[in-house]
């Protein structure tokens, strides 16, 4: 699995499948985020699988979907959200990990603006 760490707190990926959620919560996150709208693309896990496989790991799990490059003030408030609410790193996926990192950046810019 390829991951690249933003900061202390936010570490961003690629799809992730709920076998891989074990992995995650093992190397200390307590929050998975989808960034993805379910059902995007065929083949791609399904939110509930992965849901499942958080609570089986004792993981925080957040759906806050953007589904293009787009932003949108839901996703976007969505994502600053979990960074004010969630105590530990919080561990965000998307199809490449670009639309999370996208928020990333506009929620940090929005907390800087208030």
């Amino acid at each position: 699995m390829q991951v690249k760490k933003l900061n202390d707190q936010v570490t961003v990926a690629p799809q992730i499948t709920p076998a891989d959620v074990a992995v995650i919560a093992q190397a200390g996150f307590k929050c998975v985020m989808m960034n993805r709208p379910d059902g995007e693309e065929a083949g791609q896990p399904c939110w509930n699988d992965i849901v499942e496989a958080c609570e089986a790991a004792g993981v925080e799990a957040r759906y806050v979907p953007m589904g293009t490059r787009e932003l949108t003030e839901r996703a976007v408030e969505g994502f600053r959200a979990a960074m004010d609410e969630v105590d530990g790193p919080i561990f965000a996926f998307c199809r490449s990990g670009a639309r999370c990192e996208i928020l990333w950046n506009a929620a940090r810019a929005m907390a800087a603006a208030n």
